[in-house]
């Protein structure tokens, strides 16, 4: 079988057919052009603006203005928290503190007055000397104390204050303690508490 070769009549200047392109919703008309050169696409308004130089300074300075932002929100400087590691006051954790400070004479003074309340001495006892203490800071303060307490010479009956009464010189009435106690301050409850007391 003999094939014969057939030459289509040339059509001049005439361009190749490209193939139909998607009309999505991205999708770009490409407007048709003469002769065989290459079509050349048109940039969006929105191409042209994001590739101008002032704008990208623009979002530099932003994204600039940002960063500092969040890590001034973000938390504590490095010296802060340097500051907090250093710092000898630690939540939570006991720490000495000085025998003649006020909140320790008070604790000192509610931990006679609940030994007081607890014994059947005639007598009243009174804080003598205070020789350790610690504080704690739990929900409210916590002092932990060592204190030698003494017989005095007001009886329980007469309701004196202790600090008018002195402490007994008679050898056979003169009695020291020693005790330990933990008394717990509440300052915004106004309450104290004496969980501990032992005296020996």
């Amino acid at each position: 079988m003999i094939q014969q070769e057939i030459t289509p009549y040339p059509v001049p200047n005439q361009a190749a057919p490209t193939p139909p392109q998607s009309r999505g919703r991205c999708a770009e008309q490409t407007p048709p052009h003469a002769g065989n050169s290459p079509p050349t696409r048109k940039r969006s308004p929105l191409l042209r603006t994001a590739l101008s130089p002032t704008v990208m300074r623009s979002i530099v300075a932003l994204l600039a203005f940002c960063c500092l932002i969040s890590s001034t929100r973000g938390g504590p400087s490095p010296d802060f928290c340097s500051q907090d590691r250093n710092s000898g006051v630690k939540p939570g954790f006991p720490k000495r503190i000085k025998t003649d400070d006020p909140g320790v004479l008070k604790a000192a003074r509610h931990s006679v007055e609940k030994f007081n309340n607890c014994t059947n001495d005639i007598f009243l006892f009174k804080e003598s000397y205070i020789s350790r203490a610690l504080v704690q800071v739990v929900k409210g303060l916590k002092y932990m104390l060592e204190v030698k307490i003494g017989r005095t010479t007001c009886r329980k009956t007469t309701h004196h204050p202790l600090d008018n009464c002195d402490f007994q010189t008679n050898p056979d009435l003169k009695r020291v303690l020693s005790c330990y106690s933990e008394v717990w301050v509440i300052p915004w409850l106004r309450r104290i508490e004496v969980p501990v007391i032992r005296c020996h």
